[in-house]
């Protein structure tokens, strides 16, 4: 994401942040801690998961906002499930849902499958009127392993949209290079990412710690109900989430680093106007 700064007018020695707020569509709490986190806090992003099942209800909510597609193969919690909008069985697990982990998602997922599913969830979102500006990958399920990744380039491709991937230590463990992939077919990838799950205690320390170049910051922020907290194991977290963004310690501390919040349409502008010229 060299020059990244100087496409977007901007000092290249100023930290430029996203600030994603991710898991639109997991319930209502979900949706409203997005909406209020766009609308009255600092984040400057979204991220929906289609096959999740309060999507729709964040389609109908869908004002404007700067919202990506976070491709979803995986439906992690016990309790709460969800599965494929396509006809995909080897993305079943034995409960009929998508399944919990990556791994297990490897060891059975058919690339055809996994090609018709998420190009299904993003054709969607755009069906649903969503002014998409990137996409992503839950868990990192579909990025991490190379056939999988291969179908989601060709749709950042296809859409001209940036893409999100997981920080370059990680494709040591890979045994691919992701990042230079993308680079290769000019696809604009943020330079690193920070993705909070669990309280997020050290988020001042890593915005005390940001460089120069676009990192993003991940949190998913939700509101209280019973609901949620019956949903998942983390509600306290989430909701944790979304008190620091509509913070005004955490804008403050980001305006204190010197940085400069930008969103991920800025990001898909600077891919859209290489590809034109």
């Amino acid at each position: 994401m060299t020059n990244a700064a100087a496409h977007l007018g901007l000092d290249p020695a100023t930290p430029l942040v996203i600030v994603t707020a991710d898991e639109l569509g997991f319930g209502y709490a979900s949706n409203e801690g997005v909406r209020r986190a766009l609308d009255h806090g600092a984040a400057t992003s979204a991220g929906l998961m289609v096959p999740a099942p309060w999507a729709r209800a964040a389609a109908a909510a869908y004002r404007g906002q700067d919202v990506g597609v976070s491709l979803t193969l995986n439906a992690e919690h016990d309790l709460y499930r969800w599965g494929p909008i396509t006809q995909a069985p080897s993305l079943l697990d034995g409960e009929g849902g998508f399944p919990r982990t990556p791994a297990d998602l490897w060891e059975h997922a058919d690339v055809d499958e996994v090609r018709r599913e998420l190009r299904a969830q993003l054709e969607r979102a755009v069906l649903w009127g969503f002014d998409v500006s990137h996409v992503s990958s839950h868990l990192d399920a579909a990025v991490l392993r190379p056939e999988f990744f291969d179908v989601v380039l060709e749709l950042a491709l296809d859409y001209a949209l940036a893409l999100r991937l997981p920080n370059a230590d990680v494709q040591a463990d890979t045994g691919f290079p992701f990042r230079e992939l993308a680079g290769d077919e000019g696809v604009v990838v943020p330079d690193r990412v920070v993705v909070f799950r669990g309280a997020a205690a050290d988020a001042y320390a890593v915005i005390g710690g940001l460089e120069p170049g676009v990192t993003e910051l991940v949190f998913r922020p939700a509101v209280d109900t019973e609901e949620l907290r019956a949903q998942t194991t983390d509600a306290a977290d989430r909701i944790g989430h979304l008190d620091l963004l509509c913070s005004a310690e955490f804008a403050d501390a980001l305006a204190a680093r010197g940085a400069e919040r930008i969103s991920w349409r800025a990001l898909r502008a600077v891919q859209r106007s290489r590809h034109q010229g």
